[in-house]
């Protein structure tokens, strides 16, 4: 990184920031209140509010969302007549999952091999800390130059909707010139990135009925109709020979025109076993980026241990499927609900339930604020140019704040580049991607106030 004010006063400012996150990782923040104390999520909305507090932010709030969680919002003034930029992060993270699988505690920031290691750390507690980097390097060199609402969701990895429902119900409280969104990440690490499309998604839960009970499979089965196995060939309906999805009616043949993802990476990035073959046609920013990919989550059926030799009655599926941008999650819904009817063998009764929601996003890469984010980051990653890249994940957020405030940038950034591994087991930040973004974040909202 080039020698300037701002990146030395971050560089100058990361053992305080390793000390901050280590604080922030440490509460078990899981926003499901079955498996996780409600008052570990509480205690990290605190410590946010507290840290906002430190920085002369005024009008500091826990919000209570309508899903029962808590989201922190501060305002900074900058100068008058200075222009609004919104920083979003969220606090909450995804369960450790296995806690025997971390070689060190999930919920423990630990140094490891040049990078951070905990739960959060990348996805999204390190976005917490890396606005707060920004917004001291500037505080340090002159000064904030624009007016700076934060806001930190409490509850993005449950999907529960309650800051979009809060948003919407005070419209006037995020509203913001542009709104820097600190929950992406880089393509790779070294690689300056912005974000410019998120897919959507949609859960649908299926049922099949067959029998009013199971039966004998020695005395019925090659009569009786088995409900499992009915379920697995609606199932197997979803993918075509070469495992692209296929739902009758959804276009399936979308292109990206942005950054490529050469095939040797994203195998050794999804960790896919050798001699495995992906799945699927076209590039693989195609497949991840620009169409539908359908997933099975889960099947309720009998475990192979303690089995019966028995033909089911009844089975059911969740099924997640990721929307593509320029396409109408409600729409995909009821086709995918169409399809999943229309291809249940043997007159099989079947139901199927949406149980979930999200629209997909696609910014204006051509507006102002991109550029200044470019020349930030032409500065942040010296020797690279900004890179505009696809995300197969959802932030349904993203589109609620793009129908609330429609003249509103919206940049997506952030520390979840796939060596982070979020939501897996070891998830963990670079230091150097966390020094080189907050550098990046500072240099923006320089740039963008002058524009």
């Amino acid at each position: 990184m080039s020698s300037n004010p701002v990146a030395e006063t971050v560089a100058s400012l990361l053992p305080r920031a390793q000390a901050e996150l280590a604080e922030l990782v440490a509460f078990k923040s899981v926003a499901d209140f079955t498996q996780f104390p409600r008052s570990e999520s509480e205690a990290a909305a605190n410590w946010i509010a507290d840290a906002l507090r430190v920085e002369g932010f005024t009008d500091v709030a826990l919000l209570d969302t309508p899903d029962g969680t808590q989201s922190v919002y501060g305002y900074l003034p900058g100068p008058e007549g200075a222009k609004t930029v919104l920083l979003y992060a969220h606090y909450d993270v995804q369960p450790p999952l296995d806690e025997a699988g971390w070689t060190t505690p999930p919920f423990e920031l630990t140094e490891r091999d040049g990078r951070w290691y905990g739960r959060g750390a990348a996805d999204c507690k390190g976005g917490v800390i890396m606005h707060l980097l920004a917004l001291r390097a500037l505080k340090a060199n002159g000064g904030v130059p624009v007016n700076i609402k934060v806001i930190c969701e409490g509850s993005e990895e449950q999907g529960t909707g309650g800051l979009e429902r809060y948003a919407e119900e005070h419209p006037e409280l995020l509203e913001a010139d542009t709104i820097v969104i600190g929950d992406a990440g880089n393509f790779r690490v070294g690689l300056p990135t912005v974000t410019t499309t998120l897919r959507g998604m949609t859960l649908v839960r299926v049922r099949i009925d067959t029998l009013a009970g199971n039966l004998h499979s020695g005395s019925f089965g090659g009569a009786a109709p088995d409900a499992l196995a009915a379920l697995i060939r609606v199932l197997d309906s979803l993918r075509t020979e070469d495992g692209s999805t296929t739902v009758d009616g959804l276009d399936a043949t979308g292109k990206w025109d942005g950054l490529e993802y050469a095939e040797e990476q994203f195998r050794a990035d999804a960790k896919v076993l050798d001699g495995v073959g992906l799945i699927g046609n076209g590039s693989v920013a195609d497949r991840v980026w620009a169409r539908p990919a359908v997933t099975v989550l889960g099947i309720d059926c009998p475990p192979v241990v303690g089995a019966t030799p028995s033909v089911h009655a009844n089975a059911r599926a969740l099924i997640s499927l990721r929307v593509p941008p320029g396409v109408d999650a409600a729409e995909a819904t009821k086709l995918l609900q169409a399809h999943l009817e229309a291809h249940t063998p043997w007159g099989a009764r079947v139901s199927t339930e949406q149980i979930g929601q999200g629209q997909p996003f696609r910014a204006d890469a051509t507006s102002p604020a991109y550029q200044a984010m470019a020349d930030a980051m032409a500065v942040a990653y010296p020797g690279e140019t900004m890179q505009y890249a696809g995300e197969g994940g959802s932030i349904p957020l993203c589109n609620t704040l793009a129908a609330l405030y429609p003249q509103a940038e919206i940049l997506l950034i952030g520390l979840s580049e796939p060596e982070a591994q979020i939501h897996a087991l070891n998830e963990s930040v670079s230091p150097r991607e966390l020094e080189q973004l907050s550098v990046a974040e500072a240099l923006f909202l320089r740039n963008y106030a002058a524009s």
